[in-house]
């Protein structure tokens, strides 16, 4: 793959990600497996989605749930909506998934005109202002989003393209797709011009901005980026579960999915992910034992920070480097003494 251009390179990992994730629900046919990738898939573009914000922007927004749910929300509603699936037929989710990508990201593309004047915790603040209106408007109109019950009904699954999203091994291998195709558009985000302006702004917004960089329009449009595939997360959701709640909008899932990012790492392109299998991992072993899962959760978090003092896959990444550079060393060492004996015959054939 080192032949191959950053873009195609991105791309064919990708393919390759997903046929992994296919093959793996092959070989191992379990409905608590599919379940549970599927259930990460959800919360891993929500964690990732965020880390373009967090890491990659530097801005630390507590109300990134707000477009996690709206995806649910709006790709429910769609569905639900008197005469679609029939007027639709075969397009009716294809359709209803671009409808809640779309709105969702001119909802963020609002929020962020707004919030992006502003910078630090006023900037988090700001985001989690909009977050609670949010919840305020999902309880609120009842009429369309089912308030505190949410959409109730269950949200209807029709069949497309050949795939049936009532079967497990359909729905696990969609979402696995939404899931792939989502993680690769915040890579090549990323990687593109635009991911290093977005690192420019992260590092030095006054530098950014004396060179030209018009870094209001950039935060902007990274705010709405992360907004738009974050929805994606929902729609996984809302698939998985046939149904959408205010709690995928609450603050506490915002939170979560910053302690996934801190949990994981923030300089590894896939530490949120790592973070969201370990957050679900620490809730699953604790159940087995307890029900005081945010406990374990702290203190695991606690660890992470006081004793690692950055992400799993920020250590692991650190500790590699260094032993690669200590080889280096040895290796470069070894060359040095062995070199000593011949340049010291030189230099006495120099004297003689």
């Amino acid at each position: 793959m080192k032949s191959l251009s950053p873009f195609a390179r991105d791309c064919a990992i990708a393919v390759v990600f997903f046929v992994a994730l296919l093959a793996l629900g092959v070989i191992f046919p379990s409905l608590w497996l599919m379940d549970t990738l599927t259930a990460l898939f959800a919360s891993g573009l929500l964690a990732m989605s965020l880390h373009l914000l967090v890491g990659y922007t530097g801005l630390v927004s507590f109300g990134h749930a707000a477009y996690f749910a709206a995806g649910g929300y709006v790709f429910g509603m769609v569905l639900q909506a008197d005469g679609f699936v029939a007027s639709a037929g075969a397009f009716s989710v294809p359709l209803a998934i671009l409808a809640a990508f779309v709105s969702t990201g001119l909802f963020a593309l609002i929020v962020g005109l707004i919030c992006a004047r502003l910078s630090e915790v006023y900037f988090a603040f700001l985001t989690l202002a909009f977050q609670m209106l949010f919840v305020s408007m999902i309880q609120g109109l009842v009429q369309f989003t089912g308030g505190d019950q949410g959409l109730v009904g269950g949200i209807p699954r029709p069949a497309f393209l050949g795939i049936d999203l009532t079967q497990s091994t359909h729905r696990y291998a969609f979402c696995a797709f939404l899931f792939t195709a989502g993680a690769l558009a915040i890579r090549l985000v990323t990687q593109s011009s635009f991911g290093y302006a977005i690192r420019m702004v992260r590092d030095n917004e006054r530098r950014t901005a004396f060179l030209g960089v018009n870094t209001y329009r950039v935060k902007v449009v990274s705010f709405t980026i992360a907004g738009s595939i974050a929805s994606l997360g929902g729609v996984i959701l809302a698939i998985f579960t046939s149904a959408a709640y205010p709690e995928w909008a609450s603050w506490s899932n915002s939170g979560e999915a910053i302690f996934m990012i801190m949990l994981g790492g923030l300089n590894g392109f896939l530490g949120p992910l790592v973070g969201a299998i370990a957050m679900r991992a620490i809730s699953d072993v604790t159940l087995l034992y307890t029900t005081h899962t945010d406990l374990a959760k702290g203190l695991v978090i606690l660890f992470v920070v006081l004793i690692l003092k950055r992400g799993i896959l920020d250590f692991a990444m650190d500790l590699v480097g260094n032993r690669k550079a200590r080889a280096d060393n040895d290796r470069a060492k070894a060359l040095h003494v062995k070199d000593e004996p011949r340049r010291t015959g030189e230099d006495a054939n120099v004297k003689a």
